[in-house]
């Protein structure tokens, strides 16, 4: 599936996270160990909002990073943003975030209307970075943050026999038994293999009119948090 591109790589993704939603958080915790609600702790950390910030969740999902932030900085104002409808339902029923159904590359918002706008494992799926990068930084206000947490292709070194038994064998297997769609958490790893290293990622969105960008790996080098400023 990672060959597809254009149009039919977006209806496919949209599809596959159509037939996960109700599962989506549970292998999230599953597949990480717990850490991805560690991780999202420190995406709102690195947005340095505050609670006269507005915050753009793209690509929420069910909203997880929308409501860490609420959790932080309980009078923001926080839209999640997602273009799956079923996975913005799942989200609703945990709790009553304002989402907005929305294409990563075609934003419905105004021009430097936030203050931060934030994403999880969004990026690998889009079928235009250039361009996804370019909408994130129009819809930010001058000096707001853009932070990204994405898989990201791990460094060669000893556990990496260990992470790819991980990644191709026990997600997939996990993805299966829990959701019954061995095929999206093959997905996964073969969009981790596809995507850009840290650094690669981080050119790009210097290359997007992105300032002060930088990064650090986490989970065995698995996983990256960046940032960039407009």
């Amino acid at each position: 599936m990672t060959q597809l591109s254009g149009t039919e790589r977006a209806v496919y993704v949209q599809h596959m996270f159509t037939q996960i939603a109700r599962r989506y958080d549970l292998m999230n915790k599953l597949m990480t160990g717990g850490q991805d609600v560690r991780w999202r702790r420190q995406v709102i950390r690195v947005a340095r909002m505050d609670n006269k910030s507005c915050l753009l969740d793209l690509g929420s999902g069910t909203g997880d990073l929308a409501r860490e932030a609420h959790a932080q900085f309980p009078q923001a104002q926080v839209i999640a943003a997602d273009f799956t409808l079923e996975m913005m339902r799942a989200g609703r029923k945990t709790s009553p975030l304002n989402f907005s159904a929305a294409d990563a590359l075609r934003l419905p918002f105004h021009d430097a209307a936030y203050d931060a706008v934030v994403s999880g494992f969004l990026m690998r799926n889009v079928v235009d970075l250039h361009k996804a990068l370019q909408e994130q930084c129009r819809v930010l206000k001058n000096g707001g943050r853009v932070v990204i947490l994405d898989t990201t292709r791990p460094q060669k070194n000893i556990l990496s026999p260990f992470i790819w038994f991980h990644m191709h064998i026990i997600i997939p297997n996990l993805g299966r038994l829990l959701t019954g769609m061995s095929e999206a958490y093959t997905y996964l790893p073969e969009t981790t293999d596809g995507f850009l290293t840290a650094e690669e990622l981080a050119e790009r969105m210097t290359a997007a009119g992105f300032k002060g960008v930088g990064f650090y790996r986490l989970m065995f080098g698995t996983i990256a948090i960046h940032w960039g400023e407009k």
